[in-house]
């Protein structure tokens, strides 16, 4: 066990899916994985493991923030013997070519965060995830023939700011926004691990299409059943 983490030891698969949200988390081992069994609830961040096509799978929320994937990946990757994690979750989107609803995996995450720099003296904005990782998901998506778009996404340490959504896309030249995927690569990297970031698009600062927040719950099934397929993949090599 670890100060966030209650589960026993070899109670997590090699991959782990980790959304943000301990309900997503709840509603994909309750969907998709069979004889899911709740390993860890700490504070109410609820972790699954289970079969999906009879390979073993954990899900585990992340909670909001760099802060937050920074505390739950490091663990699972230093404690629980994880070699994979794939975060799936929501972004927004700063460009016309994503909509509501599109799959995008993370082909690099840029940030003003100081979050690498602290942890170990990176002083770069751009981070990239596990090129391996990522071949298996695209190759992944292509067999169940769903559309999985590349982007440089936009890790922001904050949600609400002054500086308009035009003048961040110009400077960061990404082309959705979430908060967490810079901090997980960059603990994958230092520990010798594997992450990548799958994303589905729940707003656009575009068109100003947006979901409500059940719909964001309930409405990833794509994302999901890319980020499984993936996970077989993973079991495999």
């Amino acid at each position: 066990m670890t100060p966030h983490i209650n589960a026993k030891d070899g109670a997590f698969a090699k991959t782990v899916l980790m959304p943000g949200d301990p309900l997503r988390a709840k509603l994909l081992a309750d969907t998709f994985l069979e004889n899911a069994e709740l390993v860890t609830d700490v504070r109410n961040i609820y972790g699954y493991t289970g079969t999906y096509k009879g390979v073993p799978v954990s899900v585990m929320a992340s909670g909001m923030g760099m802060p937050s994937i920074g505390i739950y990946s490091w663990e699972l990757f230093s404690f629980y013997g994880v070699e994979n994690i794939i975060r799936i979750g929501s972004a927004g989107s700063y460009s016309a070519q994503l909509d509501v609803l599109d799959v995008v995996l993370a082909k690099e995450a840029y940030s003003e965060s100081s979050f690498a720099k602290t942890l170990s003296g990176y002083d770069k904005d751009t981070i990239i995830p596990s090129k391996s990782v990522n071949d298996v998901i695209i190759q992944a998506a292509k067999d169940a023939d769903i559309e999985c778009k590349l982007a440089r996404v936009h890790s922001s340490d904050v949600f609400y700011t002054k500086e308009s959504w035009q003048d961040i896309h110009a400077r960061t030249k990404c082309d959705c926004v979430e908060m967490e995927a810079f901090a997980l690569f960059h603990n994958a990297n230092v520990l010798g691990k594997n992450a990548a970031c799958l994303l589905t698009i729940s707003d656009s600062f575009v068109n100003k299409r947006e979901l409500t927040s059940d719909e964001r719950q309930n409405s990833f099934k794509n994302m999901m059943t890319v980020a499984l397929e993936a996970a077989i993949r993973l079991y495999q090599k």
